[in-house]
């Protein structure tokens, strides 16, 4: 039994796809489907359908060693799709669908070589900033194959990873960017900001907790707590198909609780009164009587007269108004107030596991190269004690 339909792209195009049913594997028992897709008309999908369920009553269900890259890839994501969240998933079918199975779908995984894997590679790497990512995905269905015994050998494990371009070149514009703020030019921001209490609070957390963005949208009046004077940042909000959600963060790593100081407790309050006071305004429910319901930062939404989460794009819109208003301060992304949190941690002496710990990183190396970022006061204070131990 087999269905052609008609479906709708990404980018807003047409094309047709077949779900067609082979039979039952003779080994295990398990009824046997395939998909495919991406056909520019009814008839092309029709023949290609007609093809497959020829060469099966022919040749019967394909044995391992005769399996496509793409057969493979629709058996091994069909189940992984289920252990990973949402957005994974959308991560995932949009590298697969727009590159990985355009280069190996159609190749049957034992004639994949080593050659073939470095020149996808290498093409990749020519597009692509991320092209690793890629090369990552593909290899979760390689490696897939192998523990089925449909190949004995990763053809992925022997590739080389190309050079990008800027690892091998100066570049004057890279080196002049700023991934961070040094003490007094986080406090230069702050007080630039201070009147806009919203804004202030954000940006405050933001350098003072090394939260992630997604990690302070997500924040509840419940996960912070005055007593203990900690903030709990255990799930981030995310948007997926149009609408907004929380799901906890992806490791256990990242999910954690982090200390608070006093000033910044202190300016929670202050917001939160503030808070109430504009649902009263507004004349809108009052949640905040119930702290788990409850967002720390919402924003107003005239369409359903009602408090909100922010957009995802709200502290980026934020800053670039911030700068334009204040032109004299040096301009970073809303990432770098994170870095900025970790380059003043590793200032005032903490090691790289506290950090690590701190920031939620579950590679160590993700932290050592947020270190090798050291501060100016830092290579000023180096320094300064070389000279005073050289002494001429």
């Amino acid at each position: 039994m087999a269905n052609i339909k008609k479906y709708t792209k990404k980018d807003g195009t047409t094309a047709y796809m077949f779900n067609a049913y082979l039979g039952k594997d003779p080994l295990t028992g398990k009824k046997k489907r395939t998909t495919r897709r991406g056909f520019k008309t009814k008839k092309e999908a029709n023949v290609a359908l007609s093809k497959i369920l020829v060469e099966v009553d022919e040749h019967g269900l394909r044995q391992n060693d005769q399996m496509t890259f793409q057969e493979v890839f629709e058996e091994w994501f069909k189940q992984h799709r289920r252990e990973v969240k949402p957005t994974t998933v959308y991560a995932m079918e949009s590298k697969f669908s727009r590159r990985i199975l355009p280069v190996f779908g159609l190749y049957k995984m034992k004639d994949i070589s080593r050659s073939h894997c470095q020149k996808a590679i290498n093409v990749w790497a020519q597009e692509l900033k991320t092209f690793n990512d890629y090369k990552i995905q593909a290899n979760l269905v390689f490696r897939y194959a192998m523990k089925m015994d449909i190949i004995k050998r990763n053809p992925m494990d022997y590739v080389t990873l190309p050079k990008l371009k800027h690892e091998m070149e100066y570049n004057a514009e890279l080196e002049e960017k700023k991934y961070y703020y040094t003490r007094e030019e986080l406090r230069s921001f702050l007080k630039a900001i201070q009147d806009d209490t919203m804004a202030y609070t954000m940006f405050r957390l933001l350098a003072f907790t090394g939260a992630r963005k997604g990690e302070l949208y997500a924040l509840h009046w419940s996960d912070v707590d005055f007593h203990l004077k900690t903030i709990s940042l255990k799930k981030t909000l995310i948007h997926l198909n149009g609408k907004k959600h929380l799901q906890t963060s992806k490791t256990k790593a990242s999910r954690r609780v982090v200390s608070v100081d006093d000033e910044t407790l202190s300016l929670l309050k202050k917001w939160r009164s503030k808070q109430i006071q504009l649902y009263l305004t507004l004349q809108l429910a009052a949640p905040f009587q119930s702290d788990d319901k409850q967002p720390v930062f919402t924003v107003y939404n005239q369409l359903k007269n009602e408090m909100d989460y922010c957009r995802l794009a709200y502290l980026n819109e934020k800053l670039e108004r911030i700068y334009q208003k204040n032109p004299e301060l040096p301009q970073i992304n809303v990432h770098a107030f994170r870095h900025t949190h970790a380059s003043l941690l590793f200032a005032a002496g903490a090691s790289i596991k506290d950090v690590q710990a701190r920031l939620g990183h579950t590679d160590i190396q993700t932290t050592m190269d947020i270190y090798t970022h050291v501060t100016d006061e830092a290579k000023e204070k180096t320094a300064e004690m070389f000279q005073k131990y050289m002494k001429f």
